[in-house]
C-alpha cells in the first residue's frame, strides 16, 4: 500500500465513530488491496490500478457516511411528501392570515393606514421565513432519530381522480387577483393622495373617518375574495362551497358599500363641498349610479359562478 492508500483511509476514518475505526479501517484496508490485485493479475500496472480503485470508491466521506449508516440529506424520503404537504399547507395560510392582521390593525389601532401595506407584506414574509425554517429543524431533527409517522400504508383508493378540463385558467384567476390588489391599493392610494388637481394637502375620495369602521372589514373582504380565487384555481374550477362563499363575500362586500352610499357615508363631505356640481345633486346621481354599478357587478358575479358550478358538474 502508497500513501495514497493511506491519506484515503484517514480521509475515511476520520468520519466514522472511533469505537469502530480500527475494524473498518481493516475491512477496508483488505477490500482495497483485494481490488487492487484483482486488476493487477490481469497487468495493470499497480499505481494505476490503485488510483482507479480509490476513484472507483468514491468520496471518503460518503463512503464513511455508508459505514456509520449517517444520513447525507437534510430530509430524507421517507419523510419528505409528508414535510412538503405541512410546509405548501402552512404557508399558503397562515402568513396571509397574519399579514392581513398586522396591515388592519396597523390601519385602524395605529392610525397609519400608509404603512400599513407594507407592514403587513414585512409580517408576512417574517412568518413565512419562520414556518419554513422550525418546520425543517422539527423534521431533520426527526429524521436524525428515526421518530416514525405512523401513517397509513399507501393504496390504490388513494389515486386521484381523473384530470378534468380547467374552467378556472391561470390568465383568468390572475386577472382577478389584479384587479383585487388594484381595488386594495386603490383605497390606500386615495387615503394619501388628493383626487382633486393641485390639492396638495391631500382630499381623500371616501371619507377618512371610515378608517375606523368599515373599510377594514372591506379590506378583509377583498382579501378573503383573493383566497376563493386561488381556491377556484387549485380546484380547477367552480365548485358549490366555493360559489356559496363566493355570493357570501359579494353580499358582504356589497351591503356595506351601498348602505354606505346611500347613506352619504361614503363619500368624503370635504370633497362634497368642494365642487358645486356635488352639493347641488351631483352627489346623489353619482350615488345611484354607483348603486346600479355594484349591484350588477353581484349579481352578474354570482350568476356567472352558479352557471359555471352547473356546467362543470354535469360533466
Amino acid at each position: 500500500m502508497t500513501s495514497l492508500t493511506d491519506r484515503y483511509l484517514a480521509a475515511t476514518l476520520r468520519s466514522v465513530p472511533a469505537a469502530r475505526r480500527e475494524e473498518i479501517a481493516t475491512e477496508l484496508r483488505a477490500s482495497i488491496a483485494d481490488m487492487i490485485e484483482g486488476r493487477t493479475a490481469a497487468g495493470q500496472d499497480p499505481a494505476a490500478a490503485e488510483r482507479e480503485v480509490l476513484t472507483e470508491l468514491g468520496n471518503p466521506t460518503q463512503l464513511a457516511a455508508r459505514y456509520a449508516d449517517r444520513r447525507l440529506q437534510l430530509i430524507g424520503p421517507a419523510y419528505y411528501l409528508v414535510w412538503q404537504r405541512l410546509l405548501i399547507t402552512l404557508l399558503s395560510i397562515i402568513p396571509a392570515v397574519v399579514g392581513v392582521i398586522v396591515a388592519v390593525l396597523d390601519a385602524t389601532v395605529g392610525d397609519n393606514p400608509g404603512g400599513a401595506i407594507g407592514k403587513g407584506v414585512v409580517a408576512a414574509f417574517q412568518t413565512a421565513v419562520q414556518i419554513a425554517f422550525w418546520v425543517t429543524v422539527v423534521f431533520a431533527v426527526m429524521e436524525r432519530l428515526g421518530t416514525p409517522l405512523n401513517l397509513p400504508a399507501w393504496n390504490v383508493d388513494q389515486l386521484p381522480d381523473e384530470p378534468v378540463e380547467r374552467d378556472a385558467r391561470l390568465i383568468d384567476t390572475c386577472a382577478g387577483i389584479a384587479f383585487i390588489v388594484i381595488t386594495i391599493a386603490f383605497l390606500f392610494w386615495q387615503h394619501f393622495q388628493s383626487v382633486v388637481p393641485g390639492e396638495g394637502d391631500g382630499l381623500p375620495f371616501i371619507d377618512p373617518a371610515l378608517w375606523s369602521s368599515w373599510l377594514p372589514v372591506l379590506l378583509a373582504v377583498l382579501v378573503a375574495s383573493i383566497g376563493v380565487e386561488i381556491a377556484k384555481y387549485r380546484a380547477g374550477r367552480w365548485t358549490w362551497p366555493l360559489v356559496g362563499v363566493n355570493a357570501v363575500l359579494n353580499l358582504a362586500f356589497a351591503v356595506p358599500l351601498v348602505w354606505l352610499l346611500l347613506t352619504d357615508r361614503l363619500i368624503n363631505p370635504d370633497l362634497v363641498d368642494r365642487f358645486e356640481w356635488l352639493r347641488e345633486g351631483g352627489s346623489d346621481t353619482a350615488v345611484r349610479v354607483a348603486v346600479v354599478v355594484v349591484a350588477v357587478i353581484v349579481v352578474w358575479d354570482v350568476i356567472d359562478s352558479v352557471i359555471k358550478a352547473r356546467r362543470a358538474a354535469v360533466r
